[in-house]
């Protein structure tokens, strides 16, 4: 798929010079893996008895029920250690640190999820880490935010720009700019310079692999469609990648809709037209940026689809029509959450209900004899308060505060009363 780091004309290794040393150890040592046949088995032990896996694909009889249209099959990624898909990619990320005799790894988080995993790897192969996170997106997953620390790592908050996603990646770079003799940066999602997209992608396959296997044992047949959210792109690919050879499977993407695409207010750069194509944070993709080429801020209920830009790989997938991409809102998204966890008994995260909520508008388009899965990249227990105020509960905003000031004293080793 890759052309020298390109996919089409997207992607590319747009970096500043002091960087080169390090990408070309990183891809020498990537090239090397891929063809190790000891090492990818090595990894999967590592998922198999630490992470635990193969995650089940569920069928969900209930939601199949509701809807009356095709049998609904959900990948349990909130299954791993870790509670989302972001853990396959740190661990394998961590064994090439390792074998790269790095001490170090940084890690840039939106959601936080990505922060977790990594300050878990971090732990269990004893190295130091860095997690580079927005202040905004701090203040929404403070949660996520207490649980690295307390596995040993230093969380920056990031203050410049919008405090998101962006942001964090910008200061992870020049870390590593700084630091790359002794430190890897463990890049979480499938965008940013080559080799990044291939290399999470790498990892992340096994969703799909797994998710092939199992659908092809539980019906006899490959699915109708397979749907998966889309922040910069790494759960995404990681599903579709193994259904990418069978033309009948359509695989779909879901932005983050936010409050619509009037509204300004949004995440979504390619299903409402508005990405422009820029070179930012070392490739070439689409962004959400100005006439003048600067990136304009992102809102999502979801912090980790609060991204600018878009995996390059994902953008030339959407332009060739072999993934189809669309957005969801806050509001059809919090309401598909509420039915996930009455109908399924299944509480997933605002980023993955972003695929629930896409699947759930168009499900009446497939018949009762398809069968379709849905991608469920993480559980939605670092979500709860970002919930309760989007679901108006009045209830819970005095809780949520005072929890909040609560996870604020814990972490910065202050017993104060909230």
């Amino acid at each position: 798929m890759s052309r020298n780091g390109y996919y089409g004309p997207y992607g590319g290794m747009f970096i500043p010079e002091i960087l080169y040393p390090a990408f070309h150890e990183l891809q020498a040592t990537f090239t090397e893996i891929q063809q190790d046949a000891v090492f990818w088995q090595s990894y999967q032990e590592s998922l198999a008895n630490f992470s635990g896996r193969p995650t089940p694909l569920t069928y969900a009889a209930r939601l199949t029920e509701y809807f009356g249209g095709p049998r609904i099959y959900l990948k349990r990624e909130d299954l791993n250690h870790s509670g989302a898909h972001k853990l396959n990619n740190a661990l394998g990320q961590a064994m090439l640190a390792k074998r790269m005799k790095k001490t170090r790894i940084i890690a840039e988080t939106g959601a936080g999820q990505h922060g977790v995993a990594t300050a878990i790897v971090a732990a269990k192969f004893g190295l130091h880490v860095t997690v580079y996170m927005g202040s905004e997106d701090i203040e929404r997953q403070y949660a996520n935010v207490f649980w690295m620390k307390r596995f040993g790592a230093e969380v920056i908050p990031v203050e410049a720009g919008s405090r998101t996603l962006k942001d964090a990646i910008n200061e992870a770079l020049r870390d590593w700019a700084s630091n790359f003799e002794t430190t890897h940066y463990v890049l979480g999602t499938a965008s940013g310079p080559h080799p990044f997209p291939a290399l999470v992608a790498f990892f992340q396959s096994i969703i799909g692999k797994e998710a092939r296997e199992q659908i092809l044992q539980l019906e006899g047949k490959l699915p109708k469609r397979v749907y998966a959210c889309v922040g910069g792109g790494s759960n995404a690919l990681g599903v579709f990648q193994a259904f990418m050879p069978d033309e009948a499977v359509e695989l779909i993407g879901i932005e983050a809709g936010g409050e619509g695409p009037t509204t300004g207010k949004h995440a979504a750069r390619l299903a409402y037209g508005q990405g422009r194509i820029g070179i930012a944070q070392g490739y070439k993709s689409f962004f959400l940026q100005n006439e003048d080429g600067q990136m304009v801020d992102t809102y999502s209920i979801a912090a980790g689809l609060d991204y600018t830009g878009v995996s390059p790989v994902l953008a030339h997938l959407a332009e060739q029509g072999r993934v189809r991409i669309e957005a969801a809102t806050n509001e059809e998204v919090l309401q598909a959450l509420q039915l996930v966890m009455v109908r399924e008994g299944i509480v997933p995260a605002l980023e993955s209900a972003h695929a629930f909520a896409g699947a759930f508008r168009e499900i009446q388009q497939c018949s009762q004899n398809d069968c379709v899965i849905i991608n469920l990249s993480g559980r939605g227990d670092k979500d709860i308060f970002t919930i309760a105020e989007g679901l108006g509960d009045e209830g819970w905003k005095a809780f949520i505060q005072r929890k909040n000031t609560q996870y604020q004293h814990a972490c910065s080793g202050d017993s104060g009363k909230a």
